[in-house]
């Protein structure tokens, strides 16, 4: 029997797999789930994201079970430990080929290579698949042969160069004959730090998946580029936690503007283009952790600001994180985090430049409080995220771009009804008071006043970055 075997990741769906398709195109497969969870928590991962996880996993398993695939797991330590647990599962059952989708950060990498090797020296085959891109790193580069440092020319190289093979579906398997290897039982999540949201929240699974993507092309898509800016607004798709376990793929969301906009993703409809590049810049920022891996090293993209003189000031970080720093919309958003699991892509510029600019603390405090929280946190888009809005990164936004968080406030949440949702002791206010509240209205109301002075602070970064060398 030519058994394949599928070692499943963040990549937790049956339809549109390249490894799980190419699998079953050889022959009968059986599939496995490898977790990790003393790597992932090191990598940051909290509770919110091991929770969604586990339940993506589960539903995988049922999704499996329509097919007749068995999903064995196993529990490992570390990734080191992932090459001796898939061979052990080849010799049991005489699979002739491991197949899997490559992950990009660099640990994932090393483990990746390091179990090709493993079952070469084996003797058994083993074939990686570049799922998660359209391009595989290093197969799109700049006209010198370098990896692209800029997000313009690396999208419009993109957008010049893909194909529709590239991008075409990869095929579901059909249901095979029941194998006499049984699945293996789910446990439970571990005792973590902090309590998972209720998960009703976010629900797991291919069907919540492409419930949303449909949901939100049929009646926010279109409005996108106008309305993703307002938090208030339900103008984004939420797809993020979807698409950063693979319960949906780029090929899918992408598909799925063409058949909205005419077969188009450069032009035609402009919300919908606006979010293919959205689509687009997570893809840039997995060929980033490959080409500049020092970024994966908890190392600036830009190297000179290695030299920058952080602050520490944890009173300013502890404020920051428990949303008291006196400028509502930067409260009301880490109040969201922390109750949602989610935050709004604006607010996530909003909140990291604050931390990074205003406090001048060290981004990858930031970072890892976000990773800490977030049911989408991925290695490659929130440090690209929080590089760009502390000027360390690619595409980094000038160092003299600080935002005025009472600017943006009123500009994105003109009517104060975002910050009223999530600083209800604000609500009284009159709206526009609720941007900067004065002091004379916040008295008996428990609102703490701003920690720092925008224009000082804008002054302290300036200065902090001035006195870089490049």
């Amino acid at each position: 029997m030519n058994l394949q075997l599928v070692w499943f990741r963040s990549d937790l769906r049956i339809h549109d797999n390249s490894a799980l398709a190419a699998a079953a195109a050889k022959g009968p497969v059986v599939a496995v789930f490898l977790r990790s969870i003393e790597q992932w928590r090191d990598h940051g991962h909290g509770a919110n994201k091991l929770d969604f996880w586990a339940r993506g996993v589960s539903a995988l398993k049922a999704s499996l079970n329509g097919l007749n695939i068995p999903l064995l797991h196993r529990d490992i330590g570390r990734f080191d430990d992932a090459p001796k647990a898939l061979l052990e599962i080849a010799r049991e059952h005489g699979i002739k080929q491991l197949h899997f989708n490559y992950e990009y950060p660099l640990n994932e990498q090393r483990r990746d290579q390091s179990v090709l090797e493993t079952f070469q020296q084996a003797g058994i085959t083993a074939q990686g698949h570049h799922d998660a891109v359209a391009f595989a790193p290093g197969t799109l580069l700049t006209g010198k042969g370098d990896y692209y440092g800029v997000f313009t020319p690396f999208s419009k190289a993109w957008h010049k160069h893909v194909t529709a093979e590239q991008l075409a579906l990869r095929d579901t398997p059909s249901a095979q004959s029941p194998l006499a290897i049984d699945s293996d039982p789910l446990p439970a999540l571990p005792t973590l730090d902090d309590e998972p949201l209720d998960g009703r929240l976010w629900p797991a699974g291919e069907n919540a998946a492409s419930d949303n993507l449909e949901r939100f092309l049929r009646f926010r898509g279109r409005h996108y580029k106008d309305q993703r800016d307002f938090p208030k607004v339900r103008g984004t798709s939420e797809l993020s936690p979807y698409l950063a376990l693979g319960v949906i793929s780029h090929r899918q969301c992408l598909q799925a503007v063409m058949s909205e906009n005419g077969g188009h993703l450069a032009d035609g409809d402009a919300g919908l283009t606006t979010w293919v590049n959205e689509l687009i810049w997570r893809e840039f920022y997995q060929h980033v952790a490959v080409g500049f891996p020092q970024v994966c090293r908890y190392q600036p993209f830009q190297a000179h600001t290695k030299q920058l003189q952080w602050r520490d000031d944890n009173e300013g970080f502890a404020a920051w994180c428990e949303g008291r720093t006196g400028y509502p919309v930067v409260d009301a958003a880490m109040r969201q985090l922390v109750t949602t699991g989610w935050m709004h892509n604006r607010l996530r510029m909003i909140t990291a430049m604050f931390l990074s600019k205003h406090l001048l603390i060290d981004w990858r405090r930031g970072e890892a409080f976000f990773m800490r929280h977030l049911v989408d946190g991925e290695f490659c888009a929130n440090n690209g995220g929080w590089q760009w809005a502390a000027s360390t990164g690619t595409d980094a936004a000038p160092y003299f771009r600080i935002f005025n968080p009472t600017t943006q406030s009123t500009r994105f949440d003109p009517g104060g009804e975002f910050i009223a949702q999530w600083l209800p002791e604000l609500k009284t206010l009159p709206a526009k008071a609720r941007h900067a509240p004065p002091q004379d209205m916040l008295n008996p109301i428990d609102y703490p006043a701003p920690i720092v002075d925008h224009k000082a602070a804008r002054q302290r970064a300036l200065d902090a970055f001035k006195a870089l060398s490049k």
